[in-house]
């Protein structure tokens, strides 16, 4: 079959299924509107915005950690762009948050085989001493392990956690994989050890570590916090099970800056009939400095600011459909409560929110954290989906991204529209979080589906509230 007839085809199937969706029964939409959707979900199919988002974003600013020049640059090139783009407000909110710089880092195995490891510093880590420390190893499962060995099992000794993440589809490895690197430092020193290093959040097999937000705790001494590759976890994990003494060397140096101020941009397009009612999409703009931040989150900013312009390319929508693009999430949701604590007196004025966090695959699922009276509008919106091979879980439990943990008091009817995450965790926080591992059909499918999304959200006679 030759392109001319295939596309002529492909050209006949879209109509057909636009006038069957124009002509089917619905209390939120009219058969234009529903005509509209699918026109949307085509356009955005075809439509390269995002990727042109993207590549600008990751080459002209690169790498985006709060407090570096490349986070200033970031918010200015946000700002630019919103306003290319057409949004109707553009505008900027203050987040502060506590700044932390990285200088430099290495490690290596001292004995019985010297060799030297790839390592990175977590972020908020103090620096050693110019030389670094250099002491034996002790190793643990997992951080249960750590928490319930005697009090002075570590004396003198650099704590080693080499717990293995597991690699699924919604990154539910995750959650217990980074505990490790948020309090292991503070557990190690509780437990008398000089230094604390852990096999990295990772489902890779590269020679990569990955970064990541660690936290001390007042009245618990500092040691260093750092993660070195899955390849170096191994190789450490061998030589300790020869049973002789394993001496590692840890040099970072790093510093704690004071407060640090960044910026949450902004971009609305503004509703006809509810402007203050409004769908609020998103992702956060700041990034580690070890990469360009392609997958987390230049993708997410990319997917929301495209989506948001082609869902309003038939015109203005009844309620306002907002792009948040968070400030200082790395950190700590920072740009997050910075939000929340301005906007406090509107957030009840939000009718749909959902992030865009979590690379840059498929969007295989969609779900919701509403109202009951909104189920018949949610239906709908993920029957427009499904032919962008998104399933509707229908559990009525999404909790939305991470930015969105500061509103959950608020009870927003929240979103999450779940992207393949089987291999994101092999990139996460590392020096290969780069464009080359964005597919461009894929995030063109996320675009059609948050478009459809905020389209739907934003022109249902139904507004939607939370539960």
């Amino acid at each position: 079959m030759n392109k001319k007839i295939t596309s002529l085809l492909s050209g006949l199937i879209f109509a057909a299924l636009s006038v069957n969706t124009a002509h089917a029964q619905s209390d939120n939409f009219s058969a234009q509107q529903l005509t509209q959707v699918s026109e949307i979900k085509q356009q955005a199919l075809d439509s390269d915005l995002a990727w042109d988002l993207v590549e600008s974003l990751t080459t002209e600013v690169g790498p985006r950690m709060p407090g570096t020049p490349g986070d200033k640059a970031a918010v200015a090139w946000a700002v630019a762009k919103f306003k290319h783009l057409g949004f109707d407000k553009v505008w900027t909110e203050p987040a502060t948050f506590p700044k932390w710089i990285r200088y430099s880092e290495s490690a290596a195995i001292i004995s019985p085989a010297p060799q030297p490891m790839h390592i990175t510093a977590l972020g908020n880590s103090i620096s050693t001493p110019k030389n670094g420390i250099e002491a034996q190893v002790i190793e643990f499962d997992s951080l249960a392990e750590l928490e319930n060995a005697p009090n002075n099992a570590a004396q003198g000794k650099i704590v080693f956690i080499n717990y293995k993440m597991d690699r699924h589809r919604d990154g539910n490895g995750y959650g217990p994989a980074v505990q490790a690197r948020r309090s292991g430092a503070v557990v190690a020193a509780q437990k008398g050890a000089v230094g604390y290093v852990m096999r990295s959040v990772s489902t890779a097999y590269h020679r990569f570590a990955h970064t990541g937000g660690s936290h001390y705790k007042e009245g618990v001494t500092k040691i260093v916090s750092s993660a070195i590759s899955n390849a170096d976890a191994d190789q450490l994990h061998r030589l300790v099970a020869l049973g002789k003494p394993v001496t590692i060397n840890i040099n970072v140096q790093a510093k704690s800056m004071g407060e640090g101020t960044s910026y949450n941009v902004i971009g609305e397009m503004t509703g006809t009939e509810f402007p203050d009612q409004y769908v609020l999409i998103g992702g956060h703009l700041d990034s580690w400095d070890l990469g360009t931040g392609a997958l987390d989150d230049g993708a997410g900013v990319a997917i929301t600011m495209a989506a948001a312009k082609i869902a309003t390319s038939k015109g203005k929508p009844k309620r306002s459909i907002r792009v948040v693009l968070f400030a200082a999430e790395e950190f700590g949701l920072w740009g997050s409560k910075a939000y929340v604590k301005a906007n406090q007196q509107t957030i009840s004025n939000i009718v749909a929110a959902a992030e865009s966090d979590f690379g840059a695959d498929k969007i295989w699922a969609f779900d919701s954290n509403v109202h009951a009276s909104a189920l018949p509008l949610v239906s709908e919106i993920a029957a427009m989906m499904a032919s962008l091979g998104v399933e509707h879980l229908a559990k009525n439990n999404a909790r939305g991204g991470p930015d969105l943990i500061p509103f959950r008091q608020f009870n927003i009817p929240a979103f999450g529209l779940s992207q393949d995450g089987t291999d994101y965790f092999d990139y996460h926080h590392t020096a290969d979080d780069t464009l080359d591992k964005i597919d461009p059909k894929k995030l063109r499918q996320n675009v059609a589906s948050y478009a459809v999304f905020a389209y739907m959200a934003a022109n249902a006679k139904t507004r939607i509230l939370g539960k």
